[in-house]
């Protein structure tokens, strides 16, 4: 029994470093492999009994088990690719299978990654040449995400770009900064009305203007008034009644807050914030914010004993433009920069979590897909709870050491060698034992 058992557990020794062999060989040959998670084999005795009569000793060999080591990560490597994505800390970009999307299923298996060069194919979708296609959460016109359920793919889609599309960019908000003349209030100034224009742009990427005249008021006896009625009038606005908002704006002239606004009247148009500083227009494409200071304020609009001069202006929007590069953030905000200068956020990218990353499903291209060890899965925000940040021009290489695999390589050919050499000398003192009856 002892000798047989012997014989047994050379040969389970024999499969048990086949076995590491394999997972070595694995791991040496996809060392180049970008996203590579290498595999490890774990032995474990195998013990038949405990009866320790003596010369009554069974051998129960070796077990061997392997997994893979996904939760270690591998060196970032730089790239020229701006949608070469890594994660730089823990999460999973979210994916899907290229073969599925291309037949038209509905249900989408749900896949996750470390790392992947992406780009538009034929028809705009992000996608791996090994059949990979990124998976995010679609951005609104105004470049904000919705809130999403965070334990379901169902709300994710493919990622999609136009590499020809073209934008544009509607003015939301003016900033103006003007010095008005104080002498100009005086009673014998010739109260002449000062006129300003500021571009703005239209919701089809039009450029239209703000015209704005400064009035000064002239009827105070005493000296300056320092009161001026500003006129806004609207280029996209029918001409006959493209007066927006008409306001009376008083000045300091104080040691205090010389120069800064001191009060402002609405006469006509949306009304004046004291705390933000902002007029509400309405122009012919919607609602604008102007902002011309707050009460004792050092920005916005002065008035001081110098030339009329716009000292800032300051707006959003861009006109139409062509969509030159698409790059992700560290925040997962996939965002398309136009040859205007305009930025919009097209996607969000949320990073994939689960409590046992090990215990994931490894399947082709260095994906991994949810098993019953690995727990259920969670979208995060990049960076918010254990996820980290996502990487742009980047790509994660694989865990593999090479000098570690080789020096494993030596010590597994060794064992190989030794329980090959157990299994032969069982065979001699087996043949001992029959040569005693000749």
């Amino acid at each position: 029994m002892s000798m047989s058992s012997a014989l047994n557990a050379g040969v389970v020794g024999l499969v048990a470093n086949a076995t590491r062999l394999a997972t070595i060989s694995d791991n040496i040959a996809n060392s180049g492999t970008y996203g590579y998670k290498r595999m490890e084999t774990e032995f474990d005795a195998f013990v038949l009994n405990q009866n320790r009569s003596a010369g009554l000793y069974s051998a129960g060999g070796v077990r061997a088990s392997t997994y893979r080591a996904i939760e270690e990560y591998g060196a970032l490597v730089p790239t020229a690719n701006p949608l070469d994505i890594a994660i730089a800390g823990r999460g999973m970009l979210p994916v899907t299978s290229a073969v599925d999307l291309d037949n038209g299923f509905q249900q989408l298996p749900m896949m996750m990654t470390r790392t992947g060069s992406f780009r538009t194919d034929a028809e705009g979708v992000l996608r791996t040449e090994s059949g990979l296609v990124l998976l995010g959460w679609p951005a609104q016109a105004d470049g904000s995400v919705p809130v999403m359920p965070r334990d379901t793919m169902g709300t994710l889609q493919p990622v999609r770009i136009s590499a020809n599309q073209t934008a544009g960019d509607p003015t939301t908000r003016v900033s103006l900064g003007v010095n008005l003349p104080a002498t100009q209030t005086l009673p014998t100034a010739p109260g002449d009305p000062l006129a300003l224009k500021v571009e703005y742009f239209g919701n089809l990427g039009t450029s239209e203007s703000l015209d704005i005249t400064f009035i000064p008021d002239t009827t105070d006896p005493t000296g300056m008034s320092n009161t001026w009625v500003m006129e806004i009038r609207d280029s996209a606005s029918d001409p006959a009644a493209n007066l927006i908002g008409s306001y009376r704006v008083v000045f300091d002239d104080t040691q205090a807050n010389g120069g800064s606004i001191q009060s402002v009247t609405t006469l006509t148009g949306g009304a004046y914030d004291p705390a933000t500083g902002a007029l509400s227009l309405t122009v012919a494409g919607g609602p604008m914010s102007l902002m011309i200071g707050t009460p004792a304020g050092a920005t916005g609009l002065r008035q001081l004993s110098a030339s009329f001069s716009p000292t800032n202006i300051s707006k959003n929007g861009s006109p139409v433009g062509n969509l030159t590069t698409v790059e992700i953030d560290q925040d997962g905000f996939l965002k398309a920069t136009y040859d205007t200068g305009f930025v919009r956020t097209l996607y969000q990218i949320p990073l994939v979590d689960v409590p046992n990353p090990n215990g994931l499903l490894s399947t082709d291209s260095q994906a991994f897909k949810i098993s019953p060890t690995s727990g259920n899965f969670f979208l995060w925000d990049a960076g918010d709870g254990p996820t980290g940040s996502v990487q742009g021009y980047a790509r994660e290489a694989s865990t593999t050491d090479v000098a570690e695999e080789l020096t494993h390589l030596i010590q597994t050919q060794r064992a190989y060698s030794s329980n090959a050499k157990i299994i032969q000398t069982v065979d001699e003192m087996l043949q001992e034992t029959t040569n005693i009856k000749r």
